[in-house]
């Protein structure tokens, strides 16, 4: 049995307050990240108390500049194991999520959380940020783009922001400092209908662990040359 303790009180700090159903998920979340990481790669990080932090109130924690609004559209990019976009739709229940990987292993993993979680309105589908940012049904068609992804903000801006909404923002979870990585990635942001708002930078409680929050509304339409063909955001990124 978890000591479920853990969790509310560091739930507390961020003033969420979710039922025991919602508990009862992270949990069950947490068993079954745990028992299939055993056969396949999804996180160096196992133990209970350090799932919680660095995933679970980590994925949480952009509570701190986004105020939670009904019925908004979500993508999460380069999602992973569903970090942040999982924590944040067992929170958010009202909150339409899609889960963007390219590797069709761990969107099985996602679909099967999805069923024993009994979540709806959430999907997850295979490929790359590239590929979907041209079609139609995903373009600026999101309120909130989230990504835990590691590639430089440069790079992850070609690949996000051309999902978001004129007025939607994206907004990237990044670690340690980030002051000279924001700068760099100043000129991408405003070519691809960006402003940056605000950087939240804080240590994440009763760890070690660095984190910033970038806030970038979308103020202007991307323009249609971007994402560029697959590879050329990371290999040529806009500066």
């Amino acid at each position: 049995m978890y000591d479920i303790s853990v969790f509310t009180d560091l739930l507390n700090t961020l003033d969420l307050t979710l039922s025991d159903t919602q508990i009862q998920q992270f949990m069950t979340y947490y068993e079954i990240l745990i028992e299939r990481n055993k056969v396949m790669n999804l996180t160096a990080i196992t133990e209970y108390e350090e799932v919680i932090h660095k995933h679970f109130i980590d994925s949480l924690s952009i509570t701190k500049v986004y105020e939670s609004k009904e019925n908004i559209k979500v993508i999460d990019m380069g999602t992973g194991a569903g970090f942040p976009g999982i924590p944040l739709k067992i929170a958010f229940p009202n909150w339409n999520i899609t889960l963007l990987d390219s590797l069709n292993k761990r969107v099985n993993f996602l679909n099967d959380v999805i069923n024993q979680l009994k979540l709806t309105n959430i999907t997850a589908i295979h490929g790359r940020a590239e590929d979907y940012g041209k079609d139609s049904h995903y373009r600026e068609n999101y309120d909130l783009c989230v990504s835990r992804a590691v590639a430089k903000l440069s790079t992850l801006s070609e690949y996000c922001l051309p999902y978001v909404k004129v007025n939607g923002y994206f907004i990237p979870y990044k670690a340690g400092n980030i002051d000279s990585e924001v700068k760099e990635s100043k000129k991408a942001i405003h070519i691809l209908g960006g402003t940056l708002e605000k950087v939240e930078q804080f240590q994440l409680p009763n760890t070690d662990m660095e984190r910033s929050l970038i806030v970038i509304k979308k103020t202007n339409h991307t323009p249609n040359q971007y994402p560029r063909s697959s590879g050329k955001p990371s290999r040529e990124p806009i500066c």
